[in-house]
C-alpha cells in the first residue's frame, strides 16, 4: 500500500492549519470594553481529518470581543477509525471518506456519518441540559468537521444559534432533506471556502447553498480568493462578527 501518497497532502493540510492558527495568534488584537451582562453561550468546534481537538484550541483565544466572555468552548477529538481514502489506515476521523480531493460528486458514507451525528447531538444536548439556551449554541467545523457540522445542525430537533462550515461539503444525498426538522431549518448557516482549495474543491463547497435553498435553510456563502485548504484571519474575524450579531445581551 502506498500510504505516503495520501500522507503527504494530509501532513501539508495539518501543517498549514497549525501555522495559520499560530500566525493569527500573533496578529489578532481587540480591546473593546466588556458589557454589563451577557448570556452564557457555547461554541462546539469540530476538526478536520487526521487532526485533533487540542490542536485547534488556540482558535478560542482569537475571539476577544466582550460578547465572548461567558462563552464555553469545546474542542472534541474524533476517534481513530479506518479511512478508505487513506487505504484503510486508521487515523482520527469522524466518519469514513471515500476519496481526496473531495468534489461535488464524491461518494458519501451516510450510515457512518449518521453515527457521528448522534455523537455530536449528545455533545449539544449535554450543554443545553447544563443551562445554555439553544439559541446561544454554535457549531463550527473545518473540512471533514465542516461536513459533520452541516449534517449535525440540519438533523438536530431544535433551532440553534448558528453553524459555520469552513472548507466543507454536503456529505449526504438530497433525500436527507425530507428528514430535516422544521426547527433545524431556522438555524442560520455561514459557509466559507477558499477558492484555491485543492483538498476539498470549491465546487464541493458551492454545492452547499443550492442544497440548503432547496431545504429552506438560510445560508451565507463566502469564497476567499487565494485561500487553499486552511482557515484565514479574515474568515475568523467574520465568524466573530457573525456570532456576535446573533448573541443576546442578557441571560
Amino acid at each position: 500500500m502506498n500510504l505516503w501518497l495520501l500522507a503527504k497532502p494530509i501532513a501539508v493540510l495539518l501543517v498549514t492549519v497549525s501555522s495559520t492558527i499560530f500566525l493569527l495568534l500573533l496578529s489578532w488584537q481587540n480591546q473593546s470594553p466588556r458589557p454589563a451582562s451577557m448570556a452564557r453561550s457555547f461554541v462546539l468546534w469540530l476538526h478536520g481529518l487526521g487532526d485533533s481537538g487540542p490542536a485547534n484550541e488556540p482558535i478560542k483565544t482569537l475571539f476577544t470581543s466582550p460578547e465572548f466572555r461567558n462563552t464555553i468552548w469545546s474542542f472534541p477529538s474524533a476517534p481513530s477509525n479506518p479511512v478508505t481514502c487513506n487505504y484503510g489506515a486508521r487515523m482520527p476521523s469522524w466518519f469514513d471518506i471515500g476519496e481526496i480531493p473531495v468534489t461535488a460528486n464524491s461518494p458519501n458514507n451516510e450510515s457512518d456519518l449518521l453515527k457521528a451525528v448522534k455523537s455530536v447531538h449528545k455533545m449539544i444536548d449535554k450543554e443545553i441540559d447544563a443551562g445554555t439556551n439553544p439559541s446561544n449554541v454554535f457549531v463550527c467545523g473545518f473540512s471533514q468537521g465542516g461536513a459533520l457540522t452541516l449534517a449535525s445542525v440540519l438533523l438536530y430537533p431544535k433551532t440553534l444559534g448558528g453553524a459555520a462550515v469552513f472548507s466543507g461539503w454536503v456529505p449526504f444525498s438530497s433525500s436527507i432533506i425530507e428528514q430535516i426538522p422544521p426547527e433545524a431549518k431556522r438555524t442560520p448557516i455561514l459557509w466559507s471556502h477558499g477558492i484555491a482549495d485543492r483538498t476539498v474543491f470549491l465546487e464541493a463547497g458551492q454545492a452547499g447553498p443550492p442544497f440548503l435553498e432547496r431545504a429552506g435553510v438560510n445560508c451565507e456563502f463566502k469564497a476567499y480568493p487565494g485561500l487553499g485548504h486552511s482557515i484565514s484571519n479574515e474568515e475568523l474575524k467574520h465568524l466573530e462578527s457573525w456570532i456576535k450579531a446573533r448573541l443576546p445581551s442578557s441571560s
